[in-house]
């Protein structure tokens, strides 16, 4: 398996995505490809891991304050050629870069599988229970139509079932109101047309895939597996989650920190802040796969670090083996199947 690893871009430089490939390396079996500047990735890089990696020299880069469509003219650049390689054979990309560029690109090059609306980012929720929820999208499309929706939750459940291995995974769509009448003209208008999918809205079965609309808290309590909403909302949810975690870790260590009482509280409860750590950590998540183009692309945060570029490896190598990209041209190959 040939994963495309783009080294740039990312917020820490390009040691963490060095390390985060050795790491992966250490515990799976694949070629990397390493795109980006070549002598900065010498100086970290080992003899034993020299011989396991292959490294495409590409200096030029999308910086995070550059649009989008520059990527589209900068042939040169690491997104580009890395996307280019992905095009010709290999089989996933990973990238903590520009992420617009990273969907542009991926939507241009590699292509929209048939009858996908528009792509979606995805990514995983921590949940009270032994399994996380799925949002979607995250951020690719801040505005939104009602069938796109629609092809969001194709996609999530395709995912859900695909690559995580969730056994007849549920859906919500993300609205201010459990009530059927609550939400948005969007979100009305694509209540009416997820209901009426045949997949989703078949009631006759104990357990229906579409529970209608979920609020908030749902996501946390894993009341659906796969929660489906805009690009705009699905963003601000994730920065709100990711924001409100680190808020309450930085309390719990100053409390620890100014009190003999709170440090030996947390000495004897270390198991279950290590608990909350790993399901709160974006790091083991490793990044959001951008679901509805025809190979796996993995896009992770720019504040990466080794573990979660490792688990952004992770990913790309589950959704190549599980034939996720080619269950869902099937599942949208029904969706524009005629009606009988």
């Amino acid at each position: 398996m040939k994963i495309v690893i783009d080294m740039m871009g990312a917020d820490q430089g390009v040691l963490p995505i060095i390390e985060g490939v050795s790491q992966a390396l250490s515990t799976k079996t694949f070629k990397a490809v390493m795109v980006g500047d070549a002598q900065k990735a010498k100086t970290f890089i080992s003899k034993d891991l020299a011989p396991k990696v292959e490294i495409i020299d590409c200096p030029d880069y999308i910086r995070m304050e550059e649009h989008a469509t520059d990527a589209l003219k900068r042939k040169k650049s690491s997104i580009f050629v890395g996307m280019d390689i992905l095009k010709n054979g290999a089989d996933a990309l990973v990238s903590a870069g520009h992420s617009g560029a990273t969907m542009g690109l991926a939507t241009l090059k590699i292509g929209r599988i048939k009858g996908v609306s528009r792509p979606a980012l995805c990514t995983l929720m921590p949940s009270i229970k032994d399994r996380a929820s799925l949002c979607l999208d995250v951020g690719a499309n801040t505005d939104c139509r009602a069938e796109y929706l629609l092809d969001f939750a194709i996609m999530g459940y395709q995912y859900a079932k695909s690559v995580l291995g969730y056994e007849n995974p549920t859906i919500g769509l993300l609205s201010n109101g459990e009530e059927d009448s609550k939400g948005n003209l969007i979100t009305k208008e694509a209540f009416r047309l997820i209901s009426e999918y045949p997949l989703f809205g078949d009631h006759s079965t104990s357990t229906p895939i579409f529970k209608g609309n979920v609020e908030g808290n749902d996501i946390f309590d894993n009341t659906v597996d796969v929660v489906v909403c805009d690009g705009f909302v699905g963003n601000v949810v994730l920065k709100t989650i990711e924001g409100t975690a680190s808020a309450i870790g930085s309390v719990f260590k100053n409390e620890i920190r100014h009190s003999f009482g709170a440090k030996l509280g947390a000495m004897l409860l270390k198991g279950a802040f290590d608990t909350l750590k790993q399901k709160t950590d974006y790091a083991e998540y490793g990044g959001a796969p951008l679901l509805g183009v025809s190979k796996a692309v993995i896009i992770s945060h720019g504040k990466s670090n080794a573990r979660a570029i490792e688990c952004a490896i992770y990913q790309a190598i589950k959704a190549k083996e599980s034939g996720v990209c080619e269950k869902m041209m099937q599942a949208f190959d029904y969706k524009g199947a005629p009606s009988s």
